[in-house]
């Protein structure tokens, strides 16, 4: 308005930029840098920057990226900078909550921000030189819709397959050029290379409208005429004049679902020239396909629970739901969802693995309807970017698993951290080396949201900072319906048949129950925890065992496609028929897998229908949803898994659930063995007599006594956490003991040997006792790297942390700079549990 002074723009921290002069951005790239780095601002960009906005910026030479602008400032830097080459978005892709949790991330977990943004940018967002660009299979050659630089675009590809920006660049004589590609991507014109390898396919439905000839009111009252004589036609046409009214288009599912109609009705409406068919592009967004129902009433431990919820929801203080399998929390969580979505806020909703969790996304979406959108890994780009943009409107929740945290939530009212003890939410690698269930505690005190946590089984660090108050605690004893937990029985591995005959897997009772449970029309899910066929493929003459050529393990045998496999680094080998060592002509297989266990077990129950849940078996986009669909159908009688058969999943008719081996959970080497095994056998009992009946759990062990196996023989949960959580005390582990792991790797051993040791003594000489002497690890070489450890164990102290935190850092990159160690790799992981 005339007269009006404009005021000056505002940096993150509200500090006004100046009013003259150079306006300086700092810019996170998508490089492990330990720095944001300083580009100058072009005057023509300086009104409409501001942080959270896309930024095509050069690195280096000729490298040209993508680049978030994180802080806007008139300080020069002590160097020369280069301009920003232009700007990306019209609004900002990040919001300031988005940029604190990067912010965070990067201190809390010793990363970079650009290894943040890496893990929190779909790559349809990350444009570099590298990026290969291709034409979509949609565009109809129409140039009246492109401007002169777009066309110049789309005709070089029809003339080759595809581009890379650096041949954009010559073909328009510009630098800058990734606005104009944004905008060939956001319509569709345009894809990049990795998405035509994800097979990128639009969703579509059959949808029905009618013809030409009947367009007017007039036509479509002679359509009337010329069906009156069928009775299911007059039906479909009168369905399809009231869906019509109430929606922009009309599903061909609809209109037989509703009339009961079959296909042959439809078209013969359309041989009859009154419809016609076609398929229309909709919005993968909701995803619900079913109408939108009420809930179920609560029951008075759900409805006490809910109360006392609200109550410590008040105290602006996250809250543990400590609830038994089957007790109903999902319910609780739907409750207060509801509310949240009603007062017009968003709700992320994590569960560990997406795909292990169907059956509690479809409920939510039932009862949520389109409210909620679910988000992960196995969406292409391009849905990735339609559900970013819509979270970024406020105008869906989302439920997901650990990914889920980077969406930009403008409106985040509630945080709900589904099965919060389960070790998924754990990113392993590459950086950040984050736990999924931290950042979204973190993430909701950001947005001022509520938070939620519920498992049958808390984590020891959940417990304990329920236990002092951090948390509230909330408990719910009781499944839902009154029915009585599981009764857990323990078989002794050794048992035999009475006649002197011992099976290695099965012992006599549990295939006596298998039967009975079978005979009652009841269904069996029996867990082992490896997958394969046998872990070890050995010659017997000389103890020879085959091993992966890139790591130190051994190759597990896969019967079904006769080959051994490394697990670690997808390794392949012919099964070999002689001893490569001795030359003895007979291989022998030892331990057990899920393929042994199914093909075993068909020997004792030939008619039974069975199948196998491993990551062999539901590797397709749609191989686990029809194998849970078969199971929950009634088709198999007997599924056979690994820990995928704990999480989440749900079925009525299930009476029995079989522990194939508790031995190996307990042995295994790790400080939290005790505390995953009671989780794994806990939640996997769970999975027995959900609905109408109670179930039973057999657990086979050779360590009857061991004392984890007694607390779940009596579902004490107290006990176990009670003596779990002196033992941490007694020996200094979380979460009375902070914990930082540093792993070396190199491909010659002696060079990863000095580092460690170099890395070790910087670090003891800063830190004294609370750091380890390097060590080898179990697995001492992993793709074709060898392995060296180190372990920082220190009081549970922010300031303390964060400084031992900088130390580690700084020696980290130290050794990166050391001649003759530059080549060693340095993971560091805080928390690494």
């Amino acid at each position: 308005m005339p007269g009006t002074k404009k005021t000056s723009p505002l940096t993150p921290n509200n500090t006004p930029l100046p009013d003259a002069g150079t306006i300086y951005a700092d810019v996170i790239v998508p490089l492990a840098l330990r720095q944001t780095y300083t580009f100058s601002v072009p005057e023509e960009y300086v009104p409409s920057l501001e942080p959270g906005l896309r930024v095509e910026v050069q690195f280096g030479k000729n490298k040209h990226y993508t680049g978030i602008v994180r802080r806007l400032h008139g300080k020069a830097p002590g160097h020369k900078v280069k301009p920003i080459l232009s700007v990306i978005d019209v609004a900002p892709l990040l919001t300031p909550a988005q940029l604190q949790l990067w912010d965070w991330m990067a201190s809390y977990y010793a990363c970079t921000l650009g290894e943040v943004m890496n893990a929190g940018l779909p790559s349809h967002l990350k444009l570099t030189s590298e990026t290969i660009i291709t034409l979509g299979p949609l565009f109809s050659d129409d140039a009246a819709q492109l401007d002169d630089q777009e066309y110049l675009i789309v005709e070089a590809l029809t003339l080759q397959q595809q581009l890379t920006l650096k041949d954009v660049r010559d073909i328009l004589q510009v630098k800058t050029v990734y606005p104009v590609i944004r905008r060939l991507l956001d319509r569709r014109i345009v894809f990049l290379q990795e998405e035509l390898q994800e097979r990128y396919r639009p969703k579509v439905v059959n949808c029905v409208r009618f013809s030409p000839a009947y367009r007017t009111e007039q036509e479509q009252v002679a359509a009337f005429e010329l069906v009156s004589r069928s009775e299911l036609q007059t039906a479909v046409l009168v369905e399809f004049f009231q869906v019509v009214r109430q929606q922009p288009f009309v599903r061909r599912a609809d209109l037989t679902k509703r009339t009961g109609a079959t296909d042959s009705v439809i078209k013969a409406l359309v041989k009859k020239g009154i419809f016609e068919l076609y398929e229309r592009e909709v919005s993968r967004i909701g995803g619900g396909e079913e109408d939108t129902i009420s809930a179920q009433p609560m029951s008075e431990q759900q409805i006490g629970a809910l109360a006392q919820v609200r109550g410590l929801l008040v105290e602006k203080k996250p809250v543990l739901i400590h609830g038994v399998t089957g007790s109903g929390k999902t319910r609780v969580y739907l409750e207060l969802m509801q509310e949240v979505i009603d007062a017009g806020q968003q709700v992320l909703y994590l569960l560990p693995e997406i795909a292990l969790t169907g059956q509690i996304v479809k409920r939510l979406q039932t009862v949520l309807g389109d409210k909620i959108t679910v988000y992960h890994s196995r969406l292409n780009n391009m849905e990735r970017v339609e559900i970013w943009q819509a979270v970024l409107a406020g105008k869906t929740s989302v439920v997901g698993p650990r990914s889920a945290l980077f969406l930009p939530f403008s409106q985040l009212g509630l945080v709900v951290i589904d099965e919060e003890h389960d070790p998924s939410y754990k990113q392993q690698e590459p950086n950040p080396r984050y736990n999924g269930r931290d950042v979204a505690v973190y993430l909701a005190h950001l947005h001022g949201a509520k938070t939620l946590l519920g498992t049958a089984t808390p984590s020891l660090e959940s417990w304990e900072n329920a236990r002092r108050g951090k948390y509230g605690l909330v408990s719910m004893h009781e499944r839902f319906g009154g029915l009585a937990l599981p009764e857990v029985v323990l078989a002794d591995a050794r048992e035999d048949d009475g006649k002197g005959n011992h099976h290695p897997f099965f012992t006599p009772t549990l295939l006596r129950e298998i039967k009975a449970t079978l005979e009652r029309g009841e269904q069996v899910i029996l867990f082992q925890n490896r997958r394969g066929f046998a872990p070890v493929y050995f010659c017997p003459t000389c103890n020879y065992t085959v091993q992966c050529v890139n790591c130190d393990v051994s190759l597990t045998y896969h019967k079904y496609q006769h080959r051994l496999r490394c697990h670690c680094c997808g390794y392949v080998l012919s099964p070999p028929d002689s001893c490569p060592a001795c030359a003895h002509p007979s291989m022998q297989l030892g331990g057990t897998g899920t393929e042994k266990i199914e093909d075993e077990l068909k020997i004792f129950l030939p008619e039974a229908r069975m199948g196998r849940m491993d990551l062999d078996t539901v590797r397709g986009k749609d191989a686990l949803a029809n194998l849970l669909a078969s199971f929950e159908a009634g088709d198999l009688d007997i599924l056979v898994g690994t820990q995928m058969v704990t999480k989440g999943l749900d079925f009525e008719r299930v009476g029995l659930v079989g522990i194939i081996s508790a031995d190996q959970l307990l042995r295994f080497p790790d400080f939290r063995a005790d505390e995953r095994a009671f989780h794994l056998m806990t939640q996997v009992a769970g999975r027995a007599g959900r609905k109408h009946r109670r179930g039973k759990v057999i657990i086979q062990a050779y360590d009857r006594q061991h004392p984890v196996l007694t607390d779940v023989l009596n579902n004490d949960w107290q006990n176990f956490i009670e003596r779990e959580s002196r033992h941490r005390q007694e020996t200094g582990f979380p979460p009375y003991r902070r914990m930082i792991h540093l792993q070396l790797r190199h491909p010659k051993r002696h060079v990863v040997e000095e580092a460690a040791k170099l890395l070790g003594s910087w670090l003891a000489h800063a830190l004294g006792d609370c750091v380890s002497q390097p060590f080898e690890p179990s697995v001492a070489r992993l793709r074709t790297n060898y392995l060296q450890e180190l372990v920082v164990r220190l009081q549970p102290d922010p300031v303390a942390v964060q400084r031992v935190k900088s130390i580690v850092t700084r020696a980290v990159d130290k050794l990166g700079v050391t001649e003759g160690l530059s080549g060693v790799k340095v993971a560091v992981d805080v928390d690494p549990y």
